[in-house]
């Protein structure tokens, strides 16, 4: 299906519809324009634009849930490693040059910065529905240079070098954190979330 420019023909029912849509050679202005249009109205949506092609893909309530988690835990190990870590959320990241633009489900930037950051340092990917768009490739030209993808119970670290990621057994930025006791504190994800996050701050401290 090709789009128009003109996002006010975009369906409205597509925006309630679980799963994703894929529109076709739809220009930087279109996406620009449609991004504008959803505005804040539509948090479980995320779109991923590589190169004219854009996916619109909802997001389930679990998915949500897991992501949250993971943001808390991390925050929390941050904190009590006394380490920088400023979360954008959702925030969409866009590069015209590249042609590239999406939003993380949840992102981190570690350095300081004078306002919005242009790309984020960790961005977090939780994968229970396998898009169309190549996300990966949409993060390499924005230059994110980690991105952790959490997937079938598990968390998989993708590090960016020389344009392409690799999978890493740690974190190059986080190198002291402990992936695999991440994910068992994740695994947990339809407990307490805040006693969850407890219990992990106990292990870590337990361990200092």
């Amino acid at each position: 299906m090709n789009a128009t420019n003109n996002v006010d023909t975009f369906p409205a029912a597509w925006l309630n519809r679980e799963g994703s849509v894929v529109l076709e050679s739809v220009s930087w202005d279109a996406y620009e324009g449609l991004l504008r249009a959803l505005g804040n109205d539509h948090p479980s949506l995320r779109l991923t634009y590589l190169e004219g092609r854009l996916e619109i893909m909802t997001t389930s309530r679990r998915h949500e849930r897991i992501k949250t988690l993971i943001g808390r835990l991390l925050e929390a190990w941050a904190e009590e490693h006394d380490i920088r870590f400023d979360g954008y959320g959702a925030a969409t990241f866009k590069k015209k040059k590249t042609a590239r633009g999406l939003e993380p489900d949840e992102c981190y930037v570690l350095r300081e910065i004078d306002d919005v950051p242009d790309e984020p340092d960790i961005a977090i990917e939780v994968v229970e529905t396998h898009g169309v768009v190549d996300k990966m490739a949409v993060y390499a030209g924005l230059g994110v240079r980690e991105v952790w993808v959490w997937e079938t119970d598990r968390m998989q670290i993708h590090v960016l070098r020389d344009g392409e990621y690799a999978v890493s057994p740690k974190s190059l930025l986080l190198p002291t954190l402990d992936v695999v006791e991440l994910a068992e504190f994740v695994r947990q994800v339809e407990h307490d979330q805040t006693a969850t996050v407890k219990r992990y701050r106990r292990q870590l401290r337990e361990r200092a």
